[in-house]
C-alpha cells in the first residue's frame, strides 16, 4: 500500500444533515456495495453503515461505524459518526484518530447547534476539513448563505470551489470553478458524470466567483498570486495551493450537492483525496513513559516499531473487537504488542479489516491504517507498543454525566444478566456509567441526555432479554459556597497511648471556576510538609457529597496558611481528619446553593408556531437567547434547566403538530432558584 494514496476521514454534521445517506452513496459509487439503502429502513433493509436495529428503526446514527473503499488509486478508510449529541463521545474518539474530515451542512438550515459541536471536536483534535452543503434539491436551499454562516458562526475561511446550476426542484449539476466546466449526473443512481461547458447565463458568475477563490487562496501561496496576476494559473497549481491551505487549516474548501439526489457525491469524493491529507502530513504525537512522558513525534513509518491506539471498542458473539489505528510500524497476525497502560503483552490472533459490521481477514496492515483486533482484552483509548517501546497517546476529551436513572429487576438472574450489560456498556462508552445505590439496591446508570440512556435501556432489554423496571430521571445536582469563611480546627484525641493532635488553621473560599483546589501556604513549618498530603486527602474525601443536601462539591478552595502539630500524637491520618472537619465546620457558615445543569436548547420551527414555542420555553424556567427567521422557519436558541427538559419532546411536538426539531446539549452549571432549593432540600430529607 502507497500511505501516500491512503485517507483516513470521517463523516460528521449535526443530526439529520444526511452523513449516512453521503455515505450510502459513497460506497456505491466506489463498488463497495451494489444497492442503495436508505436511512430509517424505507426500503426494508436500511444504510448499510447503520447496522444496528435500533439504528434502521430511529433513523439515527448511534454508534460510529468504519469501512474501507477504494476511490480510483486511493484507498479510504471512513468513519461515519453520530450526529446528535448524546453520543458526542462516539465522534471524539473517532476524530482523534483521523487525517481529514467531511463537515455535512443542509443546504436549507445551514450552521445548526450539532454543527457547532463537531467544529468545536474537529478545531481541538487539529483535524483539516472539507464541507459539504447537502440537500441542494430541496425547498429554500442556498449555499452562499451556508458558506457565509460558516465564515460567521464557526470562524472557518470557506471557499467555494463549486457553484450550484439551478436550486430546489430545478438543482440539476454544479459548476466546478477550477475547471471551468459544468459536470452533470446521468443514470439511475447518478453514476455517470456527465461533463459539459458552463451554461451560458452562469458564465459570467463563474468568472466573478473563481477569481474569488482564487484570491482567498493565493493569500496563502505567493507563487500562484503571481501567476494570476500574470494570467498564468494553471488548475494543478490552485488545486496545490488548496491542498496546503486545506491542511494548514488556513481555508475550507466548500463542495455542494444533493446525496440523497445522487449529485455531487462523486465531485466531493475527488475533493477528499485531492485537498485533505495522508498520514504523512499530520503530525501525531506520542507520550514516552520511560522518559517522564517526554512528547514523541511518531512518523508514518511502517519499517519502525509499532504504535497503536484503540479508539473503539465493540463486544461481539465470541470475543471483543478492538478497532485501532497504527500510527507507526507494520502490525501482522501473530505480531506481539504491549498495553503501556497495563504492561500486559498480547498476540494478534485475528487482524481485520471492517466494512460497518462485516469483517474481512487480513493478513498485516501499516502505518496510517485503521484495522481491528479481535478477542484481545483491552480498554478504550490503550496504547499498544512493537519492540521495546513504552509509549502512550493522549487521552480523549470525556464530559461528564449530566442525567441519571434508577433501574431494578426482578431476580438474581437477571442481575447478573444486568451486571454483564453493564460491564459491556461502560467498557465501550466512557460516557455512560454505572453504580449501585446502597441504601436502595437500585442501580443508577448515568449517561449525557434522555436519548443515550433510553437506548442503553432498550439495548439491554433486547440484547440480554432483561425485564427492567425504571425509575424517573434524577438530574445530577451539585452543591457550592459563596462567602469565605476563616477556620481554625483542632483535631484532638487520646484514649491511652499515643493519641492524634493536629491544628488547621486557613480559608474555605469559592474557586471562581467549577473545579475544586487545595492550597498549601504554610510558610513557618508550623505543618511539616509529610503532613499536607493528608490534609489535601482529607479535602478531597469530602468533596463526593456535600453538607447540604449531599451532592457533590465543586468550585471551592481551601487554603491552609497555618496550623500546630504534635511531635508523638501528629500524623498524616491526624491531618486528614482535622481538615475534614473544618471543611464540613465551615461548609455550612459559607452561605452553601445548589447548582442546576442548564441546557443549551434549539428548535427549529415553522415560524407559524414560533409563539407557542416561546411559551413552552418560558413555562419551564428558559431563557430563549437567539432567534433567527429564514424562509418561514425559526431557529430559537434557549437556555433551559435540565429537570425542565424531561418530556419536552413531546410538548413541542404537540404544538408543531410534529414539525420542530429540536437538539439539546449541556451548557453549564447555574444556582438553583430558592422555590426549587426548596423542594430539592424537602425531597433529599425524605
Amino acid at each position: 500500500m502507497n500511505i501516500k494514496n491512503l485517507r483516513n476521514i470521517g463523516i460528521s454534521a449535526h443530526i439529520d444533515s444526511g452523513k449516512t445517506t453521503l455515505a450510502e452513496r459513497i460506497l456505491y459509487y466506489c463498488n463497495k456495495i451494489y444497492r442503495i439503502g436508505e436511512v430509517r429502513g424505507k426500503d426494508g433493509v436500511g444504510a448499510t453503515m447503520d447496522s444496528m436495529e435500533l439504528e434502521k428503526e430511529r433513523g439515527i446514527t448511534i454508534a460510529s461505524a468504519a469501512t474501507n473503499v477504494k476511490w480510483g488509486e486511493y484507498n479510504l478508510n471512513i468513519i461515519d459518526t453520530p450526529g446528535h449529541v448524546d453520543f458526542t463521545i462516539e465522534v471524539e474518539n473517532a476524530l482523534r484518530v483521523l487525517d481529514g474530515a467531511i463537515l455535512v451542512l443542509c443546504g436549507v438550515s445551514g450552521v445548526q447547534s450539532q454543527s457547532i459541536t463537531v467544529d468545536r471536536q474537529l478545531k481541538r483534535y487539529k483535524v483539516p476539513h472539507i464541507a459539504f452543503i447537502n440537500k441542494l434539491d430541496r425547498t429554500g436551499a442556498d449555499p452562499e448563505k451556508v458558506k457565509d454562516q460558516l465564515r460567521d458562526k464557526l470562524d472557518h475561511n470557506a471557499v467555494l470551489m463549486q457553484i450550484p446550476i439551478g436550486l430546489e426542484h430545478n438543482f440539476t449539476g454544479i459548476i466546478d470553478l477550477i475547471s471551468r466546466k459544468a459536470r452533470f449526473f446521468g443514470g439511475p443512481k447518478g453514476e455517470q458524470v456527465i461533463e459539459k461547458e458552463i451554461p451560458s447565463e452562469l458564465i459570467s458568475k463563474t468568472e466573478e466567483m473563481r477569481e474569488t477563490l482564487i484570491n482567498a487562496v493565493s493569500m496563502f501561496n505567493d507563487e500562484l498570486a503571481e501567476a494570476f496576476l500574470e494570467n498564468r494559473e494553471t488548475e494543478e497549481m490552485i488545486i496545490e495551493a488548496v491542498r496546503k491551505a486545506t491542511i494548514a487549516m488556513e481555508i475550507t474548501p466548500v463542495l455542494m450537492g444533493s446525496a440523497f439526489k445522487n449529485k455531487g457525491v462523486q465531485l466531493l469524493l475527488d475533493a477528499v483525496v485531492r485537498y485533505l491529507p495522508d498520514p504523512t502530513e499530520i503530525e501525531n504525537i506520542a507520550h514516552d513513559k520511560d522518559k517522564d512522558l517526554k512528547d514523541v513525534i511518531l512518523p508514518s513509518n511502517p519499517d519502525l516499531p509499532v504504535v497503536a491506539l484503540a479508539f473503539k471498542l465493540e463486544k461481539q458473539q465470541y470475543g471483543q473487537l478492538t478497532y485501532i489505528r497504527i500510527y507507526q510500524g507494520t502490525l501482522t497476525k501473530g505480531s506481539d504488542l504491549m498495553n503501556a497502560r497495563t504492561g500486559n503483552k498480547i498476540k494478534v490472533g485475528r487482524l481485520i479489516k471492517m466494512h460497518a459490521d462485516n469483517m474481512e481477514d487480513i493478513l498485516k496492515a501499516e502505518a496510517g491504517d485503521i484495522v481491528a483486533l479481535f478477542g484481545i482484552d483491552c480498554a478504550l483509548g490503550d496504547t499498544f507498543n512493537g519492540g521495546n517501546l513504552n509509549y502512550t497517546m493522549r487521552t480523549s476529551y470525556i464530559p461528564e454525566p449530566i442525567i441519571s436513572l434508577a433501574l431494578s429487576v426482578n431476580n438474581n438472574l437477571d442481575q447478573d444478566k444486568l451486571s454483564k450489560a453493564l460491564s459491556r456498556f461502560t467498557k465501550e462508552d466512557p460516557t455512560f456509567k454505572a453504580e449501585v445505590d446502597e441504601q436502595t439496591n437500585e442501580t443508577i446508570i448515568q449517561g449525557m441526555g434522555e436519548l443515550h440512556l433510553n437506548i442503553y435501556i432498550e439495548r439491554m432489554k433486547r440484547e440480554y432479554g432483561l425485564n427492567l423496571q425504571v425509575k424517573d430521571p434524577e438530574v445530577s445536582y451539585r452543591e457550592t459556597i459563596t462567602k469565605a469563611i476563616e477556620f481554625n480546627y483542632i483535631h484532638k484525641k487520646q484514649s491511652g497511648g499515643r493519641g492524634q493532635y493536629a491544628r488547621v488553621k486557613g480559608i474555605l473560599s469559592p474557586s471562581g471556576a467549577s473545579e475544586n483546589i487545595f492550597l498549601d501556604k504554610i510558610r513557618s513549618g508550623n505543618i511539616p510538609s509529610q503532613y499536607i498530603p493528608g490534609c489535601e486527602k482529607g479535602f478531597l474525601s469530602v468533596m463526593g457529597k456535600g453538607e447540604m443536601a449531599g451532592f457533590p462539591v465543586v468550585g471551592v478552595k481551601m487554603v491552609i496558611d497555618d496550623g500546630d502539630f504534635h511531635v508523638v500524637d501528629s500524623s498524616q491520618l491526624a491531618f486528614e481528619i482535622a481538615t475534614r472537619n473544618a471543611f464540613k465546620e465551615s461548609y455550612r457558615k459559607a452561605k452553601p446553593i445548589i447548582l442546576e445543569p442548564v441546557m443549551k436548547v434549539t428548535v427549529e420551527t415553522p415560524s407559524e408556531f414560533r409563539g407557542n414555542i416561546m411559551t413552552i420555553i418560558n413555562q419551564n424556567r428558559g431563557i430563549v437567547t437567539d432567534t433567527a427567521i429564514d424562509n418561514n422557519f425559526t431557529r430559537i436558541d434557549s437556555d433551559l434547566p435540565l429537570s425542565e427538559t424531561f418530556g419536552l419532546v413531546t410538548q413541542f411536538r404537540s404544538v408543531t403538530q410534529g414539525k420542530a426539531d429540536f437538539t439539546m446539549e449541556f451548557k453549564e452549571y447555574r444556582p438553583v432558584p430558592s422555590s426549587i432549593t426548596e423542594e430539592i432540600l424537602k425531597k433529599e430529607i425524605k
